[in-house]
């Protein structure tokens, strides 16, 4: 299947169990990869048989960047419903939200959830 990839989309965002992560925000990063026919837009050299990147990346940003969810699971969620609803086109996504500086104790680079949806029948 082919595919459109969206890498490391940055957004401020207020999600988080804990209260100080509702009121300051920190930083998300968002990947998606976007499975769909692309030999149709690859022949006709026109957007109609395609995904628009600037529209994904408006959808997950009203997310990514909107009402405070407790889990970062809730907004990748969110995010792979949002394209499903909003492209005809799309068959399936991956969607990837890292959280690199979540308040838990410890050394690591970043947490983050990563899933994968298809359109449903």
């Amino acid at each position: 299947m082919d595919k459109i990839i969206l890498k490391q989309m940055q957004f401020y965002g207020y999600h988080g169990l804990f209260s100080e992560e509702n009121k300051l925000g920190q930083r998300f990063f968002v990947d998606a990869v976007l499975y769909l026919d692309l030999e149709p837009a690859g022949r006709a050299d026109e957007m109609e048989a395609s995904i628009d990147y600037g529209m994904v990346f408006k959808y997950v940003q009203q997310i990514a960047e909107g009402a405070p969810k407790h889990l970062i699971e809730a907004v990748a969620e969110a995010i792979a419903e949002k394209l499903l609803l909003s492209f005809p086109l799309l068959q399936a996504c991956e969607i990837k939200v890292v959280k690199p500086d979540p308040p838990i104790p410890g050394h690591y680079h970043s947490v983050a959830v990563e899933i994968y949806r298809e359109r449903k029948q």
